[in-house]
């Protein structure tokens, strides 16, 4: 490594979980960055098939420190829940840690979330409502509650009183109830019960780690296309999956950061509203839905589904400086007679090789070069080589218009699929 950020380069959902459970083998340390339970990475390995929305892909090694970060929001029932699963399924916790600094999603931020999306009536943003832009919001409010409050009773119930009066105003314009505050204060308080040891200051544990040149991956959620400042706001997550955000939510120096893997899917998806350029609602998108197994993790919703997009991955190349890109799901594309990817937009009566502001981006056309498909099956692959012809000339020009090399290629969910390349001297 040895520190290493594993990114999404599209609108998230390109593999990352996948990618982090098989980098994570060699990790000593994983951290999730940033995000929320508002969107899941999919592992299957040894001890099966998981969804994980908060718990750092890593944890499937028992000898790797897995770290919820600072940056991260914290929705404690969903995170026991996951642990429970991951526990039934023979898998050990006992390297899972919690930052002190880490937000709560607290009950109210669930209630607002959904009633604010609802309310939005034809001009919903496609949130999964599961309160992660209410907790950011408090954050940067400065009205949040962190993990490390949960072991304060006092200062806890201090946090909660101080703005549940307006949290309930706010309940009240949509018509429902308060809630009460010993009622949130007990929930808290059975939260802190269950969580308490695992919540750390996290930083003596990631400061040493990286001055001793330990192997430290760095996990983040969603891809470039649904950062807050950087992706289709506001069709947007309300933090920053892009690398530059890591530093900070894992709590590292950027300079430490030598190494940026972006996740990319051989095809393009997207869950939740917003311009996707390369949307496909033909039989071809269909399939690619079907065969992919396009449906989220966190809300089952089908995923929206398309051509390859080079300028999208472009936009995440540069913003990212990836070192690598790692292609998932190639092998949903075997079969298909003819394969298209985007090389550019027009937009109006102009050309462009970028992605322009939200309003823009919805009215563009995607441009399209057309490319040979593969009869045969890529799931037996195991080295490049064994990749049919137009496998590679594909994965090539992927290549060559990201201007980024390829270092892996998935051809399959379980941990042998997955191809690892040499990257160019």
């Amino acid at each position: 490594m040895p520190v290493t950020a594993v990114v999404g380069a599209q609108w998230g959902d390109e593999g990352k979980g996948r990618m982090v459970d098989y980098l994570a083998q060699d990790a000593d340390l994983v951290i999730r960055f940033q995000g929320g339970d508002n969107a899941g990475h999919t592992v299957v390995n040894a001890h099966g098939k998981f969804a994980l929305h908060l718990i750092p892909s890593g944890i499937f090694n028992p000898f790797t420190v897995c770290i919820i970060g600072t940056g991260a929001v914290v929705n404690p029932a969903t995170l026991l829940e996951e642990m429970g699963a991951l526990e039934a399924a023979g898998v050990p916790l006992e390297n899972l840690w919690l930052s002190n600094r880490a937000h709560v999603v607290l009950p109210y931020h669930r209630m607002v979330d959904g009633l604010q999306e609802a309310a939005r009536s034809g001009a919903r943003i496609g949130t999964t409502g599961r309160g992660i832009g209410p907790t950011y919001s408090d954050k940067a409010a400065r009205f949040g509650v962190r993990l490390g409050d949960l072991k304060r009773p006092d200062y806890l119930r201090q946090r909660i009183a101080l703005h549940l009066e307006q949290k309930n105003r706010t309940l009240a314009l949509f018509g429902a109830p308060p809630l009460d505050l010993d009622d949130v204060m007990e929930t808290c308080l059975g939260y802190a019960r269950a969580l308490g040891d695992r919540i750390v200051d996290t930083l003596p544990l990631v400061q040493p780690a990286v001055r001793a040149g330990k192997r430290v991956l760095l996990e983040g959620q969603l891809g470039v296309m649904r950062d807050l400042d950087w992706g289709t706001y506001p069709y947007v997550t309300s933090s920053n999956p892009i690398v530059g955000a890591a530093s900070a939510g894992a709590g590292l120096p950027p300079s430490a950061i030598d190494r940026v893997v972006g996740v990319v899917k051989a095809y393009s998806t997207a869950v939740g509203a917003g311009p996707f350029p390369s949307e496909l609602d033909d039989a071809d998108g269909e399939r690619l839905r079907l065969v992919g197994a396009e449906y989220g993790a966190t809300t089952g919703r089908p995923r929206r589904c398309g051509w390859y997009d080079a300028v999208a991955v472009g936009h995440a190349a540069w913003l990212n400086g990836f070192t690598s890109l790692a292609v998932t799901k190639l092998d949903v594309l075997d079969g298909m007679r003819q394969l298209k990817v985007c090389t550019g937009y027009r937009l109006a009566d102009r050309v462009i090789d970028y992605v322009p502001d939200t309003p823009d981006m919805a009215e563009v056309t995607p441009i399209y070069e057309t490319w040979p498909g593969w009869d045969e099956p890529t799931t037996e692959a195991r080295d490049w080589d064994d990749l049919p012809k137009a496998a590679r000339t594909y994965l090539h020009r992927i290549s060559e218009l990201a201007g980024v090399p390829i270092e892996f290629v998935s051809v399959g969910a379980e941990r042998d699929q997955l191809l690892k390349l040499e990257l160019p001297a």
